[in-house]
């Protein structure tokens, strides 16, 4: 398992959809591979169209069967309190979006270190035409910027639709940031477990995150000038879901 890195247009289509994933992740085990008619028949999603069941279900099975350990964990975690739903969702959209990634998880806590502490979406608009592809339409680049402020309002990130947004660190709950960093452990990324974007977009780097990283329990983590040592509880993020929620239905594929 991997993160992806090439950029799409996906989130034109699909944005953070917190409610969305969480009933997906609701879904029992032995029906996640169903078909959309399925999905659309059973109201997997409320009264949403097929196309647009069609739509979600790639998406997420793309954001969450690829990842089949954590999807285990969402449909075992009870009473996801909504600040630890969005940002998984959020980490989720990170992982399978490369662009969204690099806005928010490099742009935004750029942005911000450097004294500015709003955005714009001229600015987003900008950033959008640097780093999209040059086969990328006018058209395309604008929605693409419109749903990554929108993606990031969802999140916490922004905190507001309208000009100038500001931008904010959301609270990251204990049980959120174990989460995420058992998941990291499973997938290849370019970055380090301290050091990547998916911490920095929650504000979570140098002393902050050290701070608490040694206060988790499932976890040991000592620094050394620039020695790092982390010693894990659990063997991977399987073993971490059932000490937390107990042990999966039925075998993880």
């Amino acid at each position: 398992m991997h993160e992806t890195t090439e950029i799409h247009t996906r989130i034109m289509r699909c944005a953070l959809q917190v409610e969305d994933s969480r009933a997906f992740w609701s879904v029992p085990p032995a029906d996640v591979a169903q078909s959309a008619g399925f999905a659309f028949e059973h109201y997997w999603f409320g009264g949403k169209s097929l196309a647009r069941t069609k739509v979600l279900l790639a998406n997420f099975h793309a954001r969450y069967s690829a990842f089949p350990a954590a999807l285990s964990a969402l449909q075992r975690w009870p009473a996801m309190p909504p600040e630890a739903r969005r940002l998984v969702c959020h980490w989720h959209l990170q992982l399978t979006d490369p662009l969204y990634r690099s806005f928010t998880g490099e742009f935004l806590p750029a942005r911000l270190a450097s004294g500015h502490a709003t955005m714009t979406f001229a600015a987003t608009s900008n950033w959008v035409d640097e780093f999209a592809p040059p086969r990328w339409q006018k058209a395309s680049k604008r929605q693409v910027a419109g749903k990554l402020l929108s993606a990031a309002k969802s999140a916490g990130l922004v905190g507001s639709s309208m000009d100038p947004r500001p931008i904010r660190m959301p609270r990251v709950p204990d049980i959120a940031l174990e989460y995420l960093l058992y998941l990291l452990r499973s997938v290849e990324f370019a970055d380090t477990l301290i050091d990547n974007p998916y911490l920095r977009s929650v504000g979570l780097q140098a002393t902050a995150l050290e701070g608490r990283l040694k206060s988790l329990s499932v976890l040991t983590f000592r620094r050394q000038g620039d020695l790092v040592d982390m010693g894990w509880q659990h063997p991977d993020l399987s073993a971490w879901a059932t000490a937390r929620f107990g042990p999966a239905t039925k075998p993880e594929a």
